[in-house]
């Protein structure tokens, strides 16, 4: 197990690093690839740029997480902050109706499942960290 975890989060990296990149690169072709992102308001290319910069660097501290575990704890917690809040987001317009309760199933695998991954990855970074002390 303490050897699939590191892996874990590089590949959550990877994936964030990947998505935000395309996000910079390419945000008209990602703002129509993307299921529900063309029905949360008009094409915006600044605002999906700059998005497109949190996820580089989330993803990127995933990565340096991975392969330096003195620093998987604030690296790991600061990035599951954004993505849990990115998820809680998402659930907050839900609940006050901006959003149909459709998207809680659209959005899940790729707002929702990351924040738990990375909820998961940190907590157990906690544990480590608490336990070599």
């Amino acid at each position: 197990m303490r050897n699939i975890v590191p892996v874990l989060a590089a590949i959550l990296g990877l994936g964030a690093v990947a998505n935000g990149l395309i996000m910079l690169a390419i945000p008209g072709d990602w703002y129509v690839a993307v299921p529900g992102v063309t029905t949360t308001g008009p094409f915006n290319q600044h605002f999906i740029r700059d998005i497109g910069l949190i996820f580089v660097l989330v993803g990127a501290a995933y990565i340096w997480g991975a392969a330096r575990p003195a620093m998987r704890v604030p690296l790991w917690g600061a990035a599951t902050f954004w993505l849990a809040g990115h998820a809680l987001f998402h659930l907050w317009e839900v609940a006050v109706g901006i959003c149909g309760a459709s998207a809680i199933a659209r959005d899940f695998p790729a707002v929702t499942v990351p924040a738990v991954i990375g909820v998961g990855l940190t907590l157990w970074a906690m544990r480590e960290a608490r336990a070599l002390r």
